[in-house]
C-alpha cells in the first residue's frame, strides 16, 4: 500500500507514520481477531469443562463465575457473520403456514429475496421493503418482515457484504442504489407497495420521483419511509453535525480502507462495518455497557430467558458488513452534506430528480419522537417537495415514544406502526 510522504523539492521524503496507520487499520484489525483465535478456543475448551454437568464445583460460586466470564469474554470476542432471517413459519387466521424464502433477481451487489407463503394468497398485497446499505445485513429487518407476512407477499433487497464482491466486479454507488430500486419495483409491477428503512429513503424518493416523470404506469402503488435522511437541514441529530462539520476527504483519509488478503473483495476499497459498529455503540455507550454488564449477572445466575433475548440483540447488531467506498463517500457529500435531493439538485445519470413529478405515487413518512439517527422533520420534509400530489395520498405519523430501531422492530412496531402502514396501503389499493 503507497505512503504519503512530504516531497517538497530540495526536502528529504519524510514519511507519515499517522497517515500509514490509518490505511492499516483493517489489517491490523484483522490480524487482532487471529491473535485472539487462541484465546477464544482455550476458553471454549475450559468451558466445556467447568459448565460439564457432571462436575461436582459447578454449583460453587468461583465456578459460576469463571463460567460466566469465559463465556462472555468467548461471545465478545467473536465475529458475527451474516444472520439467517429464521422465518420458517407465519401465522394465518390461526394456521401455521410455513414460509420459504427465494431469491428472484441477483445482481451484483445485492439480490432481491421473495418470502414465499405455501398458501393459497393472491389477492394480499405485494411489499417491497428497501432494507438499509448502512452497515448491518436486512435480518435487521426481521421483524419488519415478520409483521408483514400473514398478510401481505413480502420481499426485501439483500444487500451484499463490499467485503465478498471481487475487486473485478463492477462498483457500486448511490446512483447504482436508485438503478436496483427501480429494477426491483418494474420487475415485481406497479401494484407494490415500497417501504424504505432508514437511509434508502433517499434513493426510494429519487427512483419514484424519476418512474412518476417518465413511466407512471410503472411506478409503484405507495411509498412508505420510515426515518429516513430526505433532508437533514431539519433538527439535525449528532450524526448529522457529525457529518456536516469534517469535509469529504477527512472521511476518505480516515475511514476508508482497502480490504484485506484473504477475503473475495481483496483489495476493494471499503468502509468497513467494524468502524460503523464502533460509531453505533460509541453514541450510547453507557446504555451498551449497562446491558453487558446485566448478561453477566444472567450468566452468573443461570437467568436464560433474559439473557438470550439481549443475546439475540446482539448478536444481530454486532453481524456488520462492509460498504463500498463510492457509496458511502457519495452518501455523506451529497446527503449530508449539500442536501441535493430536498435542494433540487441530486442528478441522476445526467438527470435531475424533481420531487415535484410525483403524481401517482402515494407517501407515507413515519418518524419517531426519540430517533437520534433521523431527527424529526427529516422524513417529513418529502411532503412539500411532493407538490403535485393529491392531498389525500399524504399521511404522516410521528410515533411516539420510539427511537429508531423501534421505528420498524419491536412491540410498538408491531402493535402501532405496521397496522398503521397496513392502512394506509390498503387505503391507497
Amino acid at each position: 500500500m503507497p505512503v504519503t510522504g512530504d516531497k517538497t523539492p530540495g526536502k528529504p521524503t519524510v514519511f507519515d507514520g499517522t497517515a500509514t496507520r490509518k490505511r492499516m487499520l483493517y489489517q491490523v484489525y484483522e490480524m487482532q481477531h487471529a491473535a485472539m483465535a487462541p484465546m477464544r478456543l482455550a476458553a471454549t475448551t475450559a468451558l466445556k469443562v467447568l459448565d460439564n454437568p457432571f462436575n461436582p464445583f459447578r454449583p460453587s460460586p468461583a465456578t459460576q463465575y469463571a463460567v460466566a466470564a469465559l463465556d462472555h469474554f468467548e461471545h465478545n470476542t467473536r465475529r458475527f457473520g451474516k444472520p439467517e432471517f429464521g422465518l420458517k413459519t407465519t401465522l394465518i387466521a390461526g394456521d401455521a403456514i410455513d414460509v420459504v424464502e427465494q431469491v428472484v433477481m441477483v445482481r451484483p451487489w445485492g439480490d432481491l429475496k421473495h418470502f414465499v407463503r405455501l398458501a393459497d394468497r393472491p389477492h394480499d398485497r405485494k411489499v417491497l421493503i428497501v432494507a438499509p446499505m448502512s452497515g448491518h445485513y436486512a435480518t435487521l429487518l426481521r421483524g419488519t418482515v415478520e409483521a408483514f407476512l400473514p398478510d401481505h407477499d413480502v420481499y426485501i433487497t439483500d444487500w451484499r457484504d463490499a467485503r465478498d464482491v471481487p475487486f473485478l466486479a463492477p462498483d457500486f454507488d448511490l446512483n447504482d442504489y436508485v438503478d436496483y430500486v427501480s429494477d426491483f419495483i418494474r420487475f415485481l409491477g406497479p401494484e407494490v407497495h415500497v417501504i424504505a428503512v432508514c437511509q434508502p429513503a433517499v434513493p426510494v424518493l429519487a427512483a419514484v420521483s424519476l418512474m412518476n416523470a417518465h413511466d407512471p404506469a410503472a411506478a409503484p402503488r405507495s411509498m412508505t419511509l420510515i426515518g429516513g435522511p430526505i433532508d437533514t437541514r431539519e433538527a439535525p441529530t449528532q450524526v448529522n453535525t457529525f457529518a456536516k462539520t469534517r469535509d469529504l476527504e477527512w472521511f476518505r483519509s480516515r475511514v476508508i480502507h482497502r480490504v484485506p488478503l484473504g477475503n473475495p473483495g481483496f483489495m476493494r476499497q471499503v468502509y468497513p462495518g467494524f468502524l460503523q459498529l464502533a460509531g453505533f455503540l460509541a453514541m450510547n455507550l453507557d446504555r451498551h455497557v449497562q446491558a453487558h454488564s446485566e448478561m453477566f449477572q444472567h450468566l452468573v445466575q443461570g437467568d436464560g430467558e433474559p439473557l438470550a433475548a439481549k443475546r439475540a440483540f446482539y448478536e444481530e447488531y454486532r453481524a456488520v458488513m462492509d460498504l463500498s467506498a463510492t457509496f458511502y463517500l457519495q452518501t455523506i457529500d451529497q446527503v449530508f452534506q449539500q442536501h441535493l435531493l430536498p435542494r433540487g439538485l441530486f442528478v441522476q445519470r445526467g438527470e435531475k430528480v424533481d420531487i415535484g413529478a410525483i403524481e401517482h405515487t402515494a407517501m407515507f413518512t413515519i418518524e419517531g419522537e426519540r430517533d437520534d439517527i433521523s431527527g424529526i422533520g427529516q422524513t417529513k420534509a418529502a411532503h412539500p417537495l411532493a407538490h403535485r400530489l393529491a392531498a389525500d395520498k399524504h399521511a404522516h405519523l410521528e410515533q411516539k415514544g420510539v427511537g429508531h430501531y423501534g421505528l420498524f422492530n419491536g412491540k410498538r412496531f408491531r402493535t402501532e406502526v405496521a397496522p398503521a402502514i397496513k392502512a394506509f396501503m390498503a387505503q391507497q389499493s
